[in-house]
């Protein structure tokens, strides 16, 4: 029998002052990220939905409310699907902007491949493959929906398709809303991996 668990990454946070928001609480969704989270509400309607794994995180519970409500599903929260920890956490944050800036933040980043500024990938890839095994496992054949953040999502499907870990930010293939599908066979392994953007005509220009 096989199943698959989509992992989305939340919409568009409400967030004037570019913050590193990260594991921070009461970091809620843009009226465009609202808008996001109703076009996923639509698009599961498709979907043959078994279990709704979601992080505690607020921007990721307002994206899964839709859809629980589209298919009268109990949302589960699994604080194993929460972003990745990062000590700029609370700080503007950018590439020549932001915390960058300052030289007392250049020693956290001595080490990328860890990375040493924040929670290691290989810790994060665990706890994201045992989410995502809990939700195929608690859906009993139908599919399943894990709400997510970027980083997390990213370093997972890196992990599934073998590749390098160490990445620009910029080239990461996860946009606001989109969706990360993770297939598995008959005997429960995963067998694929596919993406798509069901709110891609909501997402902001790129600049």
């Amino acid at each position: 029998m096989t199943s698959t668990v989509h992992v989305i990454r939340h919409g568009e946070v409400e967030n004037p002052q570019k913050i590193l928001y990260g594991r921070q609480p009461g970091w809620r969704l843009s009226e465009r990220g609202q808008a996001m989270a109703s076009t996923l509400g639509e698009w599961a309607k498709a979907i043959d939905l078994g279990a709704l794994y979601v992080s505690p995180l607020q921007r990721a519970q307002e994206t899964a409310a839709p859809i629980a409500a589209a298919h009268n599903i109990s949302i589960t929260t699994d604080d194993r699907l929460i972003e990745a920890a990062n000590i700029f956490e609370g700080k503007p944050f950018g590439i020549g902007d932001g915390v960058l800036k300052h030289p007392s933040a250049w020693r956290h980043l001595y080490n990328p491949w860890k990375p040493s500024w924040g929670e290691p990938y290989d810790e994060q890839i665990a706890r994201m493959l045992a989410a995502v095994f809990a939700a195929n496992k608690a859906a009993n054949g139908k599919d399943a929906i894990c709400v997510s953040h970027q980083l997390p999502i990213w370093i997972l499907r890196s992990a599934i398709e073998g590749r390098r870990l160490i990445h620009d930010p910029r080239n990461r293939e996860c946009s606001l809303a989109s969706v990360t599908s993770i297939h598995f066979d008959d005997e429960g392994l995963i067998s694929d991996l596919s993406y798509s953007e069901p709110a891609k005509h909501l997402l902001p220009p790129k600049k």
